[in-house]
């Protein structure tokens, strides 16, 4: 079983940054590919970003302006760096892995195994 962790949520006003982590129990290697899912609670998790194993990123067509995923695998860690933030990002963002790679990149359905239990995000007008 792999554990996910995200952190790096919190509450901020508009047209700030954040930078969201994650981390795994198992070493992220050139074997994972990562996602970001965000949701709001009524609706459906709603797909952000993904990174393929060789750096390689997609992203959902609304965010990619703003948003930017990026991996670090030597200091085992994903990350989802966010500007100029809206009040319509307030969600939980969601952090997922698989070692799948025929379904990496892809936004849904979700193809991950493993998922975090979320941080935060509070965007105040």
């Amino acid at each position: 079983q792999v554990h996910v962790a995200e952190s790096g949520g919190g509450e901020v006003q508009a047209g700030g940054s954040l930078r969201l982590s994650c981390a795994t129990s198992e070493r992220i290697s050139s074997r994972n590919a990562v996602g970001w899912y965000r949701q709001v609670p009524g609706k459906l998790r709603e797909f952000v970003a993904a990174i393929s194993t060789d750096g390689r990123s997609n992203y959902s067509d609304s965010l990619k302006d703003r948003f930017t995923i990026s991996r670090d695998n030597a200091k085992n860690m994903i990350y989802l760096q966010i500007n100029d933030l809206q009040p319509e990002d307030t969600a939980v963002y969601y952090c997922a892995t698989t070692y799948d790679l025929a379904r990496q990149l892809r936004d849904y359905p979700p193809p991950y195994d493993y998922w975090g239990q979320g941080t935060q995000v509070t965007v105040s007008s």
